[in-house]
């Protein structure tokens, strides 16, 4: 079997007349112009912006000044007919409570 090499310049050509290729460059240029705005790096910006990641106030407080927003951590009510999640907080007995100082 033979394999047909194309140059590396040559298939770039090609991948830019796409239009998914200047959307993803687009975002790509948001990311790092944003990542280097927060002083990290665009993978940081690109998980963040995923939302695949729970991002911690180190990471959220240079986030929201570089956007021009301010960040707010809020605890609401559960209503009472939505089931509540298992709590992953080590639970504590009275007498342990009052051991712990």
């Amino acid at each position: 079997m033979t394999r047909k090499f194309i140059p590396v310049d040559e298939a770039f050509r090609e991948w830019e007349k796409g239009p998914k290729f200047q959307v993803a460059y687009d975002a790509l240029e948001d990311e790092c112009a944003l990542a280097t705005a927060m002083s990290t790096t665009q993978a940081v910006v690109a998980r963040l912006e995923s939302g695949r990641i729970m991002p911690s106030t180190r990471t959220i407080e240079p986030f929201a000044k570089t956007t021009g927003m301010k960040p707010r951590i809020s605890f609401e009510p559960v209503p009472r007919d939505q089931p509540q999640r298992p709590s992953n907080a080590i639970q504590r007995s009275p007498e342990s409570r009052r051991h712990a100082g």
